[in-house]
């Protein structure tokens, strides 16, 4: 009998457990039905990724999309469409929206409101507060929830948790992975003074120094390790934490950006001010040097691209009364095929940053992996492709990329979620699809 499948991708250069492999990848029912020699097989579609590679799905594990907000915000239409425009089928949106997602009712208003909207599958942190410790572990196991975020250091919305009693409160209840940010907000405070109203946005590397950051993971890990709670440990920035978390592997793991990968304080804040103004900040060459050792020594598990996509106009504000973040989602892939072109990572090493990765510390079913059984998530790129980045190119309601006018070597070509061609050539097609990422844990919730 003749194999039937919704969806052929003919040809392409596959990434699967096994290796690269040239082969056909066929999808019914929106997942990997087979891989292999499917030439004499029926498909209702088939996609000629004829001098592609055919990439697991990238899942961006961090994104700040800020609905419900004001108007001139991003949402979940625009910020997914501009995740599937850049190669990622899937995204965890943090908390820290106005109002935060720290209860049920918000989350399941932000489920609501990604129906039929999400260009991409998503999933919902839940943000711990001074007060909602004791409800987390029911919060963590709702559908759709990919588990806790604490904000140990003030950044932009109003979620903290400052004390050691309060991180001790919240790591105590519950048993997934808690996602952190891991700045000190009491050396923030001390340190408040060294950047006046018009200060020059350098100040904000010397103001968030490396010293705030070691302190908060030192703090972290510490009361992790009494309460015996795993964390994953956000947006690394320099060498003295990489050293401390790879002592800590048992129960840390650790996410890196491709802004602190690809920007540099030596040069970066001359050129785009509070543009290049995130949090932790963008450091100096010899501390990015040591997060691409990490990537080497395989301390790194995740790259995520800490999407935060502030309008040009906030950005043009006082310097440090600007908001920190910048977009990033649609970017990811194209500036880390970049690095695979330069041969600072190899792309198997890509794939288990963007999707074997996410899968393994998150518990995702059915994703993260170019399998037999998984869904049909893909990302597929020419690697030889020379494109720029810019501006006109970001589909995120601000507009705006600080990689404007950079020169690129590798490029998203299509966009797969579930067997269905969401981006192809830059273009996106069909209707919003995404659906709630399901865990593991929660299967027989």
């Amino acid at each position: 009998m003749t194999a039937r499948f919704d969806l052929v991708i003919r040809g392409g250069v596959c990434l699967t457990p096994a290796g690269r492999v040239t082969a056909d990848v066929g999808v019914r029912d929106g997942r990997t039905a087979a891989i292999g020699d499917l030439a004499q097989a029926d498909a209702a579609a088939v996609f000629d990724a004829a001098g592609l590679h055919v990439l697991p799905g990238v899942i961006d594990t961090q994104v700040h999309f800020r609905e419900p907000g004001l108007d001139h915000k991003e949402d979940l239409a625009t910020g997914t469409a501009a995740a599937v425009a850049g190669g990622v089928t899937a995204i965890f949106e943090m908390p820290n929206t106005n109002p935060g997602t720290v209860d049920a009712a918000a989350l399941a208003d932000k489920l609501s409101r990604a129906a039929g909207r999400a260009w991409c599958d998503h999933a919902f942190f839940v943000g711990a507060t001074g007060g909602n410790a004791a409800e987390l572990a029911g919060l963590e196991r709702s559908p759709g929830c990919c588990g806790v975020k604490i904000f140990m250091g003030s950044s932009t919305g109003d979620l903290l948790v400052a004390d050691d009693a309060g991180l001790a409160a919240a790591l105590g209840c519950g048993i997934r992975r808690v996602a952190v940010h891991a700045e000190d907000e009491s050396r923030l405070k001390e340190r408040r003074g060294l950047v006046s109203d018009g200060a020059p946005a350098a100040m904000h590397p010397v103001w968030r120094d490396v010293e705030t950051a070691l302190r908060a993971t030192r703090r972290l890990l510490t009361i992790a390790r009494q309460t015996g709670r795993r964390v994953h440990v956000l947006h690394i920035t320099t060498a003295d934490e990489m050293a401390l978390l790879a002592q800590h592997r048992d129960i840390a793991t650790v996410e890196v950006t491709p802004q602190h990968l690809s920007l540099s304080a030596d040069d970066c804040y001359e050129n785009l001010g509070s543009l290049a103004q995130m949090n932790p900040p963008i450091r100096a060459a010899a501390q990015q040097a040591a997060l691409w050792q990490a990537i080497a020594d395989g301390v790194v598990d995740v790259i995520g691209s800490d999407h935060a996509p502030h309008t040009l106009a906030e950005k043009q504000q006082v310097y440090p009364n600007t908001p920190s973040g910048m977009p990033g989602v649609q970017t990811l892939v194209p500036l880390m095929l970049d690095h695979v072109a330069a041969g600072r990572l190899t792309l198997e090493r890509f794939v288990d940053l963007t999707a074997h990765g996410p899968a393994r510390i998150y518990n995702i079913a059915g994703k993260g992996r170019l399998g037999v059984g998984h869904d049909a998530d893909f990302t597929l790129v020419d690697l030889q492709a020379k494109r720029t980045i810019s501006n006109e190119w970001i589909r995120s309601k601000c507009g705006w990329t600080p990689f404007d006018g950079r020169d690129v070597v590798g490029w998203p070509l299509a966009t797969i979620v579930r067997g269905r061609v969401v981006m192809r050539e830059d273009e996106l097609l069909g209707e919003p699809c995404g659906e709630p990422v399901r865990f593991q844990d929660l299967l027989a919730a």
